[in-house]
């Protein structure tokens, strides 16, 4: 009996022991999770509530240059009363002025072309290297990240000394009698356009690398074995297989490009109208906060429910797959 009974013990023991294990584990799975939730709280959530708040409150000649300031010294009743003067008159001053439904769109518009221009040039570059062989693809990964190394606003300065009526281009082009007189590209779209594919590239490629390297070639070759064109084996084949990095990398143009201030205003000049530039006007130039915060509360709406309802339709379309 006192055998079976230490054995039942240590059994007890035993199993006790990978419960307690199991628990720990689970503590810091869920400490993992947490992580990055407690990193979107602090720096975009928090954030995001600031500048929500000041979209609410109304222009003022004061420090910061809007009421009502919420302070401790307020206490809980003065906390209840500057939350009444809260207001949207911020939003319906938007709804009146068509400069800030013309800059939405404008930017909407140039982020879309130069998404799918970057499209177009990225992919035949993810592409080959894809194609090339192993013990060349580190060499042309750094080639793509190369850019990096330098500043981001040097890079766009030297686009003006580019595409300036005195500048590099025209000045091979006409070396070359491709044109007699220089070509107009600074302050124009063109210029704008040139500036976020030439920026952007790296985020299009990379994503669409990571996919087209994982892509088993082998159903290329027995798709035109089967006598499929190499055009409709493209379509059929390699680019539903790299719909994801498509995805990733439009998104990662398209977001930053839609409010991107540096390459309008110096490439594209003053005439260019983008999110971007009005932000800026509002708030350095104009000192309306609240407007301002009211603009940069609908740009962020803007990017972020299609994003979540895309996620949502991917989500649900995984779901049906299985």
């Amino acid at each position: 009996m006192a055998q079976s009974s230490v054995s039942d013990g240590i059994g007890s023991d035993s199993a006790a022991a990978p419960t307690a294990g199991g628990i720990g584990r689970a503590i810091g799975n869920r400490l993992v999770i947490l992580v990055p939730y407690l990193w979107l709280v602090v720096f975009f959530l928090v954030p995001f509530l600031i500048v929500f708040k000041i979209s609410l409150s109304t222009t003022a000649i004061a420090m910061p240059p809007y009421l009502p300031v919420f302070g401790l010294e307020d206490g809980i009743s003065g906390f209840f009363a500057n939350l009444g003067e809260l207001t949207l008159d911020n939003y319906l001053w938007l709804t009146g002025d068509a400069l800030y439904f013309n800059a939405y769109v404008s930017s909407i518009v140039i982020a879309a072309v130069s998404t799918v221009l970057t499209l177009a040039i990225g992919f035949p570059i993810a592409y080959g290297m894809a194609r090339a062989p192993t013990s060349l693809r580190p060499t042309l990964l750094m080639l793509v990240i190369l850019p990096f190394w330098t500043s981001f606003l040097i890079r766009v300065y030297a686009w003006i000394g580019i595409l300036k009526p005195e500048g590099l281009l025209n000045q091979f082009l006409m070396w070359t009698g491709i044109i007699d007189e220089p070509l107009l590209i600074l302050n124009t779209h063109t210029a704008i356009y040139i500036g976020i594919v030439y920026s952007y590239l790296p985020f299009m490629v990379l994503p669409l690398y990571s996919a087209l390297e994982k892509m088993d070639y082998s159903l290329i070759e027995a798709a035109q074995d089967l006598g499929c064109p190499p055009i409709s084996a493209f379509w059929k084949i390699t680019f539903p297989l790299a719909l994801p990095g498509v995805v990733a990398g439009s998104m990662l143009v398209f977001i930053p490009a839609m409010g991107e201030f540096v390459i309008p205003d110096l490439l594209g000049g003053s005439q260019t109208l983008m999110i971007g530039k009005t932000l800026w006007n509002e708030f350095f130039n104009n000192r309306d906060w609240p407007v301002s915060s009211a603009v940069a509360v609908i740009l962020l709406l803007l990017l972020v429910v299609p994003i979540m309802l895309f996620q949502q339709a991917q989500a649900r379309a995984q779901e049906k797959g299985r």
